[in-house]
């Protein structure tokens, strides 16, 4: 819910090359494994984090194809694994719960000093929380859409051809 992201693109390959390019292939992003899997005519790119000890709450990416007038709309959806969602859910549940115990104290109660304490306290966490989420979890979404674009642009013949890019 908060942290599904869904993107769709357009590219001038047919459904089978685009599927070509990507089945079977690694991902490799911040040196974890992703792997591109065939499942119910729909591509999912999952992690391999069996031996990775620090905890990581990682994305795991549906890619839908549709054909339409000789294009190939794709449909990138990445949402967090069952298995990660009750960490950032708990944060979340936490500083929501601050922030309405805040608002409601404000109004209430009359002592300004803890309603902005709580309100303080409730923001700097979900702040905190959110910057580490974008620095993880929407990092390994960004790269993951990103290698899916870069699979699905044509290869054309480039001017520059013996150009080392760095």
């Amino acid at each position: 819910m908060f942290f599904t992201r869904t993107r769709s693109f357009h590219f001038a390959l047919s459904k089978e090359d685009l599927k070509n390019r990507l089945i079977g292939k690694h991902v490799k992003i911040h040196n974890l494994d992703f792997e591109v899997l065939e499942e119910d005519n729909k591509l999912s790119i999952v992690p391999h984090a069996e031996q990775v000890n620090a905890i990581k709450t990682l994305p795991v990416t549906t890619v839908d194809m549709r054909e339409d007038s000789g294009k190939t709309k794709v449909t990138v959806t990445s949402k967090l694994r069952q298995f990660d969602s009750g960490g950032p859910m708990l944060v979340m549940i936490f500083c929501i719960f601050m922030f309405a115990a805040s608002i409601v104290l404000l109004y209430v109660g009359n002592e300004p000093l803890i309603t902005y304490t709580l309100l303080g306290i409730s923001i700097f966490i979900f702040a905190v929380f959110w910057i580490r989420m974008e620095m993880g979890y929407f990092d390994y979404v960004r790269k993951i859409r990103a290698y899916v674009k870069g699979r699905g642009a044509p290869a054309t013949a480039d001017v520059n051809a013996n150009a080392v890019v760095a």
